[in-house]
């Protein structure tokens, strides 16, 4: 996951296996996909596994970009799939799946979905298995520790020898390792906070945004604070088959519509408290002073980087 990075993992190793006996739970407004293995059309000539319906992939929760509330699936990716969703005549319809399974293709290949959003940071090795939209997010990660640790970068991580814990199968993961630390590895971001509160690490590190969330709720703003933020020039993207060109020329030009018309804009602001370039958790100065819907909820971030 990256600025805003994207949290959700099992270990990517997992993956192909996972693609055999893929089992998926639907989840959101609309009922479950039925599966089926005959694309249907779309305006545009865009091929869809479910008629009616672009499904989604995503791995929940990962607040605020997608997370249970009130009995349905909502968030930053939510709201943005749902345009395209609009524009092609259709409902969005969600997955809940493991990460691993998204990032690696695995999923889509396997046409248990149309599109993968979820908070998922573009890079080389996953435009091996995936087509990206052009990015709709910027994103970074940050320190996360107890207050009063005296911690403000991984060099201090380093030289105090402290426990670092990482979300397994994300881009944080990855560039701490990059930096020369062995980090603690948690399947997903729950047990990575968890980790965090027991004791098992002394910081951790995840996107921006998800640490932003976290620290909005009270029992956990009291005791724990954003130490650092890292500057990985990451940027989300909307995952699709390699082969889906139809579909990747419709979600490009619904981002691109919404980011002239003032939608994305909207949209951006309902979630994170802030337009993009304001002081929130998107912004890559990692300074927050908006409220957003997110910060009252109940679920905690899973997946995503």
């Amino acid at each position: 996951m990256a600025p805003w990075s994207t949290y959700r993992k099992a270990a990517s190793i997992g993956a192909v296996a996972l693609a055999a006996a893929l089992t998926v739970t639907a989840c959101g407004s609309d009922s479950g996909g039925s599966g089926t293995a005959t694309a249907s059309a779309a305006p545009g000539g865009v091929a869809l596994v479910n008629a009616g319906k672009i499904t989604t992939c995503t791995n929940i929760p990962y607040e605020p970009f997608q997370f249970n509330q009130g009995g349905k699936v909502v968030g930053f990716d939510v709201d943005i799939v749902d345009l395209v969703a609009k524009k092609l005549g259709v409902t969005q319809d969600i997955v809940d799946i493991d990460f691993a399974a998204i990032k690696s293709g695995a999923a889509l290949n396997a046409r248990k979905c149309d599109v993968a959003a979820a908070g998922m940071t573009i890079t080389p090795e996953r435009q091996q298995n995936l087509l990206f939209s052009e990015p709709y997010f910027d994103a970074t990660q940050a320190l996360m520790a107890k207050k009063g640790s005296g911690v403000t970068s991984l060099d201090d991580v380093k030289a105090k020898n402290l426990k670092l814990g990482a979300q397994a199968s994300t881009t944080g993961l990855d560039y701490v390792k990059k930096q020369g630390l062995d980090p603690i590895e948690f399947a997903d971001s729950p047990k990575e906070l968890l980790g965090l509160q027991t004791g098992q690490a002394d910081v951790i590190v995840q996107d921006l945004p998800v640490v932003l969330t976290w620290l909005k709720k009270p029992d956990i703003g009291a005791k724990f604070e954003q130490v650092a933020s890292l500057d990985t020039g990451e940027q989300y993207g909307i995952g699709m088959k390699k082969d889906n060109t139809a579909l990747k020329k419709v979600v490009d030009e619904v981002l691109a519509a919404a980011k002239s018309d003032g939608t994305y804009n909207q949209i951006y602001k309902k979630w994170f408290g802030t337009e993009p370039g304001g002081t929130s958790g998107g912004a890559s100065d990692g300074s927050s002073t908006g409220e957003s819907p997110a910060a009252t909820g109940t679920e905690s971030p899973a997946a995503g980087s």
